[in-house]
């Protein structure tokens, strides 16, 4: 009995000192709100672990509250088989998406064995894992530069720049010592920005807190994707466009800026406040477009982003004023004069062409056909030959006095202008223009292209169930319809979570997906599903899709969101999901990232 005894003793000495020998670390990379953990070990020669759901001795991360796992843990790295379980050695990799704020503890559990089958007591390790800031440039920046430049750029609009003087002349009035005169700029500055950003932060915190994030998600879908909104804002900036061509003049009714103006008299912190108010309502004539289009751009399932972007753009039109505020004696190094009327007839250039990008959007959505890359291509030379024209003088309005001579800057702009056209006209013919591929519908709309790519063979029928997406590329319509075909060829799954009206997406293609490795791996190596969230047709009432909360879907957009979001977790677009033939996730989920060589590796490991 003690020999026994002593025999089992050693054997727990060994496997203990056996599942010793592997080391664990952990680090993590934010991409929005995801955070992808990545776990390493590293296993001594000789010696091996089981892969995530191999049986009974698998690899599982366990994770305490309030963290939690958004997709399965996967492994990173080449393993091999081992009596019919896939196992690892050396320096092992496994990732998982995660959904997580600041510091977390994963727990992960193991189990090491030998070559000879001898296999360790099932081990535990703690590891504290904090999210690295988000590395490269997203799309979230990328909106909120531009929503920085507009707000600059609205400084020099005829609605705006009067009232430059007025704001100097309130402060030089005041009497006020110079730091109290600072201290109400600052608050003039500050309610110009919670006058823009306060209202749409309230629209989103109300929507989440009644609704949820499927809620809120759906409002900016149906505000970014349905021909109501857009075709409202498209023809906004018609009107707008009109307007500063010299058609007619837009203003707000005057009892309400005089209201305004009138509370502006009050001393305190309720005068600055209605004289940044009467600074909003009468610039609104020229910010609300572009307002509108700041908003629209950022709605792509993003809860943060339009508040964001919204913030961005009222910091940056709101500084000058208070700088000017703070330091009235800077009014002397701006003059107005007629240069604001060109800058007017300029916008309303500019609006045509940022307008049609709505009626685009509505158009593809419901596939009515009517504004086709070509036509859009054609409208913008137009436009912008016309605007060049008009910087050279060969274009007067109404309004103004016909230009006898023009001086460098306006040859530079028109240069600049022309330059942009005939970069434009290479796209009539087929040309992908990279750098305006998040504006223009996709080429796959567009009739004639001299050069197509070749598509793979297709099998009868085939034609008729796909879609035809970037490039060429045929896409199934429906996760299930491409794991059918996935189980009939034997590749991985590629789903891309996209939209008609998705500007990342466009921009997504044309840069990333048109790397010639890429388009063939995508072409060659994977089934694809095309998930489009804002498709608005009519699906019959047997494909009908009823939610957890009992409402009912009945368009192909509003089911693929349902899809993306309970089966992928995935709001937003694109979203990219690589799948085995039988369903199983092989990777986190990637979203929009420009790096070419990060997406081939993406794309690889599911091979």
């Amino acid at each position: 009995m003690k020999r026994a005894a002593l025999i089992f003793l050693a054997l727990v000495c060994a496997v203990s000192s056996m599942a010793q020998e592997v080391s664990w670390s952990a680090s993590a990379a934010r991409k929005g709100d995801a955070v992808t953990v990545t776990f390493t070990a590293s296993v001594p020669e000789g010696y091996h672990i089981y892969g995530p759901g191999e049986g009974f001795s698998a690899t599982a991360v366990r994770w305490a509250s309030p963290a939690e796992a958004a997709g399965p843990l996967v492994a990173a790295s080449e393993g091999y088989i081992y009596k019919d379980e896939k196992v690892f050695s050396g320096k092992v990799s496994f990732t998982q998406e995660v959904s997580m704020e600041g510091k977390a503890e994963a727990t992960v559990c193991f189990t090491t064995c030998d070559e000879q089958g001898h296999c360790g007591f099932p081990e535990e390790t703690v590891l504290e894992v904090q999210a690295a800031p988000e590395k490269g440039v997203s799309g979230l920046w990328k909106l909120i530069l531009e929503a920085i430049l507009w707000g600059f750029a609205m400084l020099l609009t005829p609605c705006v720049f009067p009232m430059v003087p007025m704001t100097v002349s309130y402060f030089l009035k005041s009497g006020a010592s110079p730091r109290a005169g600072r201290i109400k700029a600052f608050f003039y500055g500050l309610f110009i920005v919670l006058l823009y950003t306060l209202p749409i932060s309230v629209i989103i915190l109300l929507t989440r807190l009644l609704g949820g994030d499927a809620v809120t998600a759906d409002i900016f879908n149906w505000l970014s994707t349905h021909w109501l909104p857009n075709l409202l804002f498209f023809v906004i900036f018609m009107v707008f466009a009109a307007s500063f061509f010299g058609a007619f003049e837009i203003t707000l009714p005057s009892r309400w800026t005089d209201r305004a103006d009138k509370g502006s008299d009050r001393k305190g912190l309720a005068g600055i406040f209605f004289m940044a108010l009467t600074l909003v309502l009468v610039s609104f004539s020229c910010t609300g477009p572009i307002v509108g289009s700041v908003l629209i751009r950022s709605t792509s399932g993003e809860f943060w982003a339009p508040m964001v972007t919204m913030l961005a753009f009222s910091v940056a039109f709101a500084l000058p004023f208070t700088l000017l505020a703070m330091f009235p004696t800077l009014l002397g190094k701006l003059k107005s004069g007629s240069w604001l009327g060109s800058v007017k007839v300029v916008l309303g250039f500019i609006e045509v062409a940022l307008g049609l990008k709505f009626l685009s959007v509505a158009d593809q959505t419901y596939h009515w056909g009517i504004l086709d890359r070509e036509v859009y291509l054609a409208i913008w030379i137009v436009d912008f030959t016309l605007l060049g024209f008009y910087l050279l003088g060969k274009i007067t309005f109404k309004h103004e006095e016909k230009l006898e001579k023009i001086g460098l800057t306006r040859l530079l702009l028109a240069g600049a202008v022309f330059t942009f056209v005939v970069y434009m006209i290479p796209g009539m013919f087929g040309a992908p223009l990279k750098a305006l591929s998040g504006y223009l519908p996709p080429l796959e709309t567009q009739d004639f292209v001299l050069s197509r790519g070749v598509s793979p063979a297709e099998k009868p029928g085939e034609s008729a169930k796909t879609l035809t997406i970037a490039h060429g590329l045929r896409a199934w319509p429906s996760v299930e319809s491409g794991l059918e075909a996935a189980s009939e060829s034997g590749k991985p799954v590629f789903v891309d979570v996209t939209g008609y009206g998705c500007v990342n997406c466009r921009e997504m293609e044309e840069r990333v997906w048109s790397d010639p490795e890429v388009l063939e791996l995508l072409r060659d190596k994977f089934e694809i599903v095309a998930l489009h969230t804002d498709d608005k047709t009519r699906l019959p009432e047997s494909e009908w899709v009823r939610t957890d909360g009992g409402k009912v879907l009945k368009d192909v957009g509003r089911v693929n969101s349902e899809i993306a979001r309970r089966r992928f977790g995935v709001n937003s677009q694109p979203s990219y999901i690589l799948l085995s033939p039988a369903g199983e996730q092989l990777a986190p989920v990637r979203s929009y990232d420009l790096s070419v060589e990060g997406f081939r590796e993406f794309l690889r490991s599911a091979l």
